[in-house]
Parts: C-alpha cells; structure tokens; sequence
C-alpha cells in the first residue's frame, strides 16, 4: 500500500512539476506569473480533441498540430497582450494574464460548451503492469516519468549550451545589459512564451487523461503547480520539479490519511512557503541594492 501510494504520489507530483516548469520559464525571463497558464493549456487540449474527434486524426499528427498552435498561442498573448503595455508594472502584467485567462475559458465555452467531455488519450490510465508484487504501473505513469526526465534533459543542454538559452538567462539577469550586449529581447520573451506554452499544453494532455475535458478543468492543476513552483522556487527549474514531486508525495499520503482535507494542501504550502521561504527550497534569494 506505501509503495503504492509512493509511485502515485511521484507521478502526480512530476506531473505538477512539469507545469509548473512551463510557469517558472516565463518568471524566469520577465519576473512575471502568467495566471492564464492552465487556460492556454485547456485551449490547446481542446484543438487536439477538435481534431480528433472532427477530422478523426491520428493522435501523433493531432499532437503536431496542437503543438504548432500552442507556439502561436504563445506569441500571440506575449505580442499582442504584454508587449504593447506602456511602462509595465509586475501588477499590472500579472492582470493582463488573468484577462487572459478569462477570455480563453469564454472563447472555449462559447465554442465547445460546458458539457464535460472524454479526452482519448493513447497512454492508458486504467491498464496497469505489475512491477512487483502489490507494486502496480500504469501507463499514463511511465509516461509522465518518462516525459519529465526527458524534458528536464533538454532544458538543461538548451539552457547550458545554446546561444539562445544563454540570451534567456541573460535577459533575466539584467534585460538592459542584455540589450546592449545586442540580445534581442523582445525576441527572447516571444521564444519564452512559446516554449512555456509548448511545455504547458503537453502537461494539460496528461491531467485531461486523468480527468475530464471541459473549460474550467485546469484551475485545479494549475494551482497546485504553481504552489509546487511556489515550494520549489520559481527561479530553480529543477527546483520546481522536486518541488511538485514533494507535493504530490504531500497530497496523496494527507489525501489517503484526511482526504476531505486533500484540496486544500497546495494552498497550506503557498502559505507556509511564502511565509518562512520566500524564494522556495531549491532557489537562493537574492537581495537587490537600491
């Protein structure tokens, strides 16, 4: 029962760390927590169930063409929404990606509706392979581990090694020395958005496999990556990861022990986090002159 309880935990967990990836790669480049990360995640799931169940796709070509949409998505909301802003302030970004959220979650219920619908996910949640006696996995939880290693790889060799990855952790240092250095920075916050919104459409597939598909079903996920973010530190990728496996490590023994009282661990960690660890467990804090 433990063991098992273990795997689900780490699964669920690295699931949350993986949005939560998505949401710590745009504060990372601008100091900003777009709000509306769990809605463009929703609308991206929503393009790949339009073009499965509409066109009746297979799910590898749907897949592509929800990726490229969720590219769009992106630089859309980064160009059209954020960039225009006259002397932005952290608050007043913070609420252009709540106004973006708002129109997201309409735009899919005026096209889509309400109506709680079955996502057709390939990785089987369901079908289980025992590993060991009384230990069980299914496939949606190898994918998860699999997935998640292998986006933590690629984000490490980006970020570690290649022109642009260093342009995006120059521009989080100091954005005006990296323009006068010849960064393009409106470039680097466009490409941030994109990769966020990449990262965060696939980690949205995974929660509708568990789930159901309708417009509100990422505000649950969300807020419990963000509180994994929060744990882990926003400024620490690989932070942010062992911070959503701690808490669905957290979640599921408090789930299987209080599980009327379940729902709320992801916001008694933000408050405990905040309160004693401001800048999280895995992330240094740093102190800025004036």
């Amino acid at each position: 029962m433990i063991g098992q309880l273990i795997i689900e935990g780490l699964a669920i967990g690295a699931c949350y760390g993986l949005f939560g990836v998505a949401v710590a790669i745009i504060y990372k480049t601008s100091e900003v927590v777009n709000f509306g990360q769990g809605e463009m995640g929703m609308i991206s799931t929503f393009i790949a169930y339009h073009i499965l169940i509409q066109y009746q796709f297979p799910f590898w070509l749907a897949f592509i063409i929800t990726m490229i949409f969720a590219i769009l998505l992106g630089m859309f909301i980064e160009f059209f929404l954020l960039r225009p802003a006259k002397d932005p302030t952290v608050l007043g970004l913070i609420i252009i990606t709540l106004g973006a959220e708002m129109m997201l979650m309409s735009l899919v219920g005026w096209k889509w509706g309400a109506e709680q619908k079955d996502f057709a996910f390939p990785l089987s949640v369901r079908d289980t392979h025992e590993i060991l006696p009384g230990l069980k996995l299914n496939e949606w939880t190898m994918g998860v581990f699999i997935l998640t290693a292998l986006i933590m790889v690629l984000l490490y060799l980006f970020f570690r090694y290649s022109n642009l990855g260093v342009a995006m952790r120059a521009t989080q240092q100091n954005q005006n020395a990296a323009k006068i250095m010849g960064i393009k920075v409106e470039r680097v916050f466009s490409f941030t958005w994109a990769m966020s919104s990449v990262i965060g459409a696939v980690a949205a597939m995974f929660f509708a496999a568990r789930s159901v598909l309708d417009p509100t079903y990422m505000m649950e996920p969300f807020m419990r990556a963000f509180a994994a973010a929060v744990l882990g530190g926003l400024t620490s990728i690989p932070g942010v990861v062992l911070g959503g496996i701690s808490l669905g490590l957290i979640e599921n023994f408090f789930g299987y022990a209080w599980p009327h009282w379940k729902p709320i661990v992801a916001f008694v960690v933000i408050i405990l986090v905040l309160t004693l660890k401001p800048s999280g467990l895995f992330a240094k804090h740093y102190v800025k002159k004036v």
